[in-house]
């Protein structure tokens, strides 16, 4: 068992910047001299979500099935989830670029069934990091954080709810979207911002004497009676 909530707080915060981007997507009225903008945040938002959820499915799904108890049943149903929100998220690309198929749909209903899929999401992803945190151990935890950010560098910026999501058909699947991708978001100028990278390990004691650095716990910092 771990003793690092690294994993836990990469995940965390990945979701809170997902929130943040949705709540931007959803208030995209853009000033009419820059009718671009709103599609910007709308791309922003789908691109990070996407390079998200790709990158948890490399990741994170092999481990949580070899390792945890009930890895199995655990990894389905968050497959289950994560293909319901990317299926919404195909839904916000194609409205935002006005296909036929989206002209019943209102953006508040669209947008209403994405925060619906993502909380759904979220929960399910949260209870991998709890469970892969509670079984390895710092080493391994700290590993998956940083792969986890390097997984999102390359992973495709677009839903994909269709194609394979884990195994070897999964990897070359992710590959070939993503270098279809890149190729979507240059013709079509849209903007996919960078994955923020996972906390850094605080640094132990002797470290903090090489870096004249120290820190001290709340406790050590209050004065005594």
């Amino acid at each position: 068992m771990g003793t690092t909530d690294v994993l836990r707080s990469s995940i965390h915060h990945s979701q809170d910047r997902l929130v943040d981007r949705l709540a931007d997507a959803r208030s995209m009225e853009a000033p009419p001299d820059r009718p671009r903008e709103g599609h910007a945040r709308i791309d922003a938002f789908l691109s990070s979500a996407s390079k998200h959820l790709h990158a948890v499915d490399e990741v994170l799904l092999q481990p949580t099935r070899r390792g945890v108890p009930d890895g199995g049943p655990l990894v389905h149903d968050y497959l289950r989830s994560v293909k319901d929100l990317e299926v919404v998220l195909a839904h916000v690309k194609a409205h935002e670029y006005g296909s036929v198929y989206e002209t019943s749909f209102s953006w508040p209903e669209v947008w209403g069934d994405v925060e619906h899929a993502m909380t759904d999401h979220h929960r399910h992803e949260a209870v991998l990091g709890d469970r892969l945190s509670d079984t390895l151990d710092d080493e391994e935890l700290q590993d998956l954080a940083q792969r986890l950010y390097s997984a999102e560098l390359a992973a495709p910026s677009r839903p994909h709810p269709y194609t394979p999501h884990t195994g070897l058909f999964g990897a070359v699947a992710r590959k070939v979207m993503h270098t279809a991708d890149r190729f979507w978001d240059t013709v079509e100028g849209r903007m996919v911002p960078e994955p923020v990278p996972p906390p850094k390990k605080k640094p132990g004691l002797v470290a903090q004497y090489f870096l004249a650095d120290p820190r001290f716990d709340e406790e050590e910092r209050r004065p005594r009676p």
